[in-house]
């Protein structure tokens, strides 16, 4: 009965459009359910900045005040197409009915939190402080978790539950994150009277490219050249060129001293030809790195283990929630919580993988007695 009073209110919060900037409903849908569920409810002021649909939502269940406090994460918004969404389980998988996605990613964890929640009033279960914090406008470049004041957080450490794969996957590791929009300028001239007399914007442009390794650099970093514009015709030489290309590395160190490596190389090019260049960067996202020997990876080991599961390793290529929780000073880590597929309309996740990410949120919470 109570997975099923789970499905049900998955399938609910799914009925409810969120795709990223539309979030509103469903956060007055959240801020009624965990209220009821007994929970503070805190709300800032961060659509003002973000322009997003809803703000940063942050509900405290009590607990005793002897346990360590924990705090629990996940991200309200979609991808499109994630209106009027309908499920149908199959074979103990829940999917949509194919026409829009299945928001599994990420309202399956917080149908598991709810759940979890649930659980713990009804069966009485001994535990800290929790704390959850839920965040909008994530699927469009972590708006609303960039926004949040962690200093509000009790919490020194918590879990993300966002991640595909089975549960038992943690996610140790999530690269810095930095875009880089470069523009070259050269002299336009006739390219078939006086072509002499031009400086190519695309000429400077391939010989810098050519002279940057990109692809995967090493096992922590990777440099991507994403897209090129420039010049108007065929008969004339190009004067501009504008380039957007990206650097990522577990490593945030790498990551700065790579983007300096490009500077320098478009920098050296472009005086040799006597053209200009402008760079400007920015870092999107800040990466972070767990090992085995950490609290919070030990803790969720110890669960995982507790619920006879396998843990696993592993190393994102993107970023999460987690990647500002770390930034800001409170350590995060993401587990993976049994979806798969997203952002298409094959997404889908098992309801044992939905039992198990409960399980797994009640085994994190239980016996970790304040030091």
């Amino acid at each position: 009965m109570k997975t099923k009073r789970m499905i049900d209110n998955f399938e609910e919060m799914v009925g409810i459009n969120s795709v990223s900037k539309n979030e509103g409903e469903y956060h007055e849908y959240l801020k009624q359910v965990f209220e009821e569920l007994g929970c503070l409810v805190y709300e800032d002021d961060s659509m003002k900045k973000t322009g997003l649909g809803g703000n940063n939502l942050l509900f405290r269940f009590p607990g005793n005040p002897r346990f360590e406090p924990i705090f629990f994460s996940c991200h309200t918004d979609t991808v499109a197409p994630g209106e009027n969404i309908e499920i149908v389980i199959r074979d103990g998988i829940i999917y949509s009915l194919g026409d829009t996605i299945l928001a599994a990613d990420d309202k399956a964890g917080i149908a598991a939190i709810i759940e979890a929640f649930r659980r713990l009033k009804e069966n009485g279960i001994s535990h800290g402080p929790i704390e959850v914090v839920l965040s909008p406008g994530e699927e469009i470049g972590l708006l609303g978790s960039k926004e949040f004041d962690a200093e509000q957080l009790e919490s020194q450490y918590g879990f993300i539950l966002d991640s595909a794969g089975k549960v038992g996957t943690i996610t140790m590791a999530s690269p810095t994150l930095m875009k880089l929009n470069i523009t070259i300028i050269g002299k336009s001239a006739h390219a078939g009277v006086e072509p002499e007399k031009g400086i190519p914007a695309i000429n400077i442009a391939s010989e810098a490219i050519s002279k940057i390794p990109s692809g995967r650099l090493d096992e922590k970093t990777t440099l991507n050249f994403g897209t090129i514009h420039g010049g108007i015709a065929t008969n004339i030489v190009s004067d501009e060129v504008v380039i957007e290309m990206e650097i990522r590395s577990i490593s945030h160190e790498t990551c700065l001293t790579k983007e300096q490596e490009v500077r320098n190389i478009f920098q050296q090019v472009v005086k040799a030809w006597g053209g200009k260049v402008s760079i400007d960067s920015q870092i999107l996202s800040r990466g972070y790195e767990f090992t085995e020997e950490h609290e919070i990876v030990k803790l969720a080991m110890s669960a995982t283990q507790k619920i006879g599961r396998k843990v696993k390793f592993e190393v994102s290529g993107g970023a999460s929630d987690a990647n500002s929780f770390n930034e800001k000073g409170k350590e995060a880590i993401t587990l993976s919580i049994g979806y798969d597929k997203i952002h298409t309309l094959d997404e889908n996740i098992a309801v044992k993988e939905l039992e198990a990410t409960v399980e797994l949120i009640l085994a994190l919470i239980k016996d970790k007695v304040r030091k």
